[in-house]
């Protein structure tokens, strides 16, 4: 039953893992996992979106997690979510888009995990800019769990560090209860 299976957010700048961990996560927990639309839309545009594709993205994304949640068993790893596409936004376009912002807080997971970037940088082309756009998107994306008083597991290290930590949280930690 869907009602039964936690949503976990998988937030980081680009290059940090989330992928990686989210893919691991799901074979861990012989779940699935929702990859990144933000990937499938500039591979089928070859360019990366503008500031008024924002919400479009966000809500492609939200309408793929309501399909696979069907499918997910215990949990549902989501590679993103429109919170990460809103930190994105507030870097890249240097202001907050009122629609995306609200589907952002309107949107509700069971858990957070944000993945460092503590990996080395990859770049690979169209989608990803720089290692210093990364931790400038990571900070933004801390902020924006902390204003909103999301707790939230930081993921450090190697991929299995990170699958270790992810568990651990996981199995030790009440889901996020909205106020």
């Amino acid at each position: 039953m869907s009602h039964a299976i936690a949503r976990v957010a998988i937030l980081g700048g680009e290059s940090t893992g989330k992928s990686t961990l989210a893919a691991a996560l799901a074979t861990h927990y012989q779940s699935v996992w929702v990859p990144e639309y933000l990937r499938d839309f500039v591979e089928i545009n070859q360019r990366t979106p503008q500031a008024a594709e924002q919400l479009h993205i966000a809500t492609t994304q939200r309408e793929r997690e309501a399909l696979l949640l069907l499918q997910a068993h215990q949990f549902l790893f989501c590679d993103t979510t429109p919170r990460m596409t809103a930190a994105y936004s507030r870097y890249y376009f240097d202001g907050n888009d009122n629609a995306l912002e609200a589907l952002a807080h309107a949107s509700h997971y069971d858990f957070t995990i944000v993945a460092t970037p503590s990996n080395p940088w990859v770049g690979d082309g169209l989608q990803r800019d720089s290692d210093a756009a990364r931790h400038a998107v990571h900070a933004i994306v801390c902020k924006m769990l902390d204003d909103a008083s999301i707790p939230y597991l930081l993921a450090v290290g190697d991929e299995v560090s990170r699958v270790q930590q992810a568990v651990t949280y996981l199995q030790n930690t009440k889901p996020y209860l909205r106020r």
